[in-house]
């Protein structure tokens, strides 16, 4: 089931994951290799390096009012070992170089098991 939901997100990105996965997909982001929309549990997180436990999400603005359950999400995922790095859609966006270097930090700083 949750392999089924991964594949329809992956086939409607929004516009933000769209502009993300260009940095991230084929090792382009310091040799590291990202999949899209994995599911991870009972979650699907919207970029996950396994090799570094690093998972990225975008968020648009229905997560505004989704606070608590992204922070139950998160919790679980970091229970897991994972790191959570969230981004705003408009920082994607408008801050494509911004948002890759924060993630670049994040995979030299995090270790996979």
């Amino acid at each position: 089931m949750a392999n089924e939901r991964a594949r329809a997100l992956r086939a409607q990105p929004s516009d933000a994951e769209r502009k993300l996965w260009t940095v991230l997909r084929n090792r382009q982001l310091a040799g590291h290799r990202f999949r899209r929309q994995a599911p991870i549990g009972r979650y699907i997180v919207d970029f996950a390096c396994f090799e570094r436990k690093l998972v990225v999400e975008v968020d648009g603005g229905q997560h505004a009012t989704a606070a608590q359950q992204d922070a139950m999400r998160t919790a679980w995922l970091e229970s897991q070992g994972f790191r959570v790095l969230r981004f705003w859609n408009h920082d994607v966006l408008g801050n494509i170089d911004g948002v890759a270097a924060a993630i670049h930090r994040a995979l030299r700083e995090t270790r996979g098991e």
